[in-house]
C-alpha cells in the first residue's frame, strides 16, 4: 500500500458518482427521468440521440446504481434509484452563471412504448 492510497481509498466510491455524472448525456438523461420513468424509445426521442448510444449512458447510470430498470414485455423503463441525486443535481446547477435551457417536454411521437401510445389519448 503506497501512502498515497489511505487518503484517496475512501473517495474512490465518490470520485466514481461524479465520472457517472461527468456526461452532459447522462445529465440530461437525468433530468428525462426527473419527470418519472421512462423508457429508452421515449428518451432517444426526447433527446435526439440515437438507441445504442442512450442504452450505452443508461448502462453506465446502472453500474453506477444511478438508475434502475424494470421490465413490461418488450419494452424496458428506467427509473431514478436514489432521488438524492436531483439534489446533487441541483446544487451543481445553482453554481452555474446562467440557468441551463429546459429539455424539450414535446410528447414523444415516434415512442410506441404502452406509455407514449397511452399518452396521447389521456390529453
Amino acid at each position: 500500500m503506497n501512502e498515497n492510497s489511505a487518503f484517496t481509498d475512501p473517495y474512490d466510491s465518490l470520485a466514481a458518482l461524479f465520472r457517472a455524472l461527468s456526461h452532459p448525456a447522462r445529465l440530461a438523461i437525468l433530468e428525462v427521468l426527473r419527470e418519472g420513468e421512462a423508457c429508452v424509445c421515449h428518451i432517444e426521442t426526447l433527446l435526439g440521440l440515437r438507441q445504442a448510444y442512450v442504452s450505452q449512458q443508461l448502462m453506465l447510470l446502472r453500474q453506477s446504481r444511478l438508475v434502475s430498470m424494470r421490465r413490461q414485455g418488450w419494452n424496458v423503463f428506467y427509473y431514478i434509484s436514489d432521488p438524492r441525486v436531483f439534489e446533487v443535481l441541483d446544487q451543481a446547477r445553482a453554481m452555474l452563471p446562467a440557468p441551463l435551457p429546459p429539455l424539450p417536454r414535446t410528447p414523444a411521437s415516434q415512442c410506441t412504448c404502452p406509455k407514449c401510445r397511452i399518452a396521447p389519448q389521456m390529453q
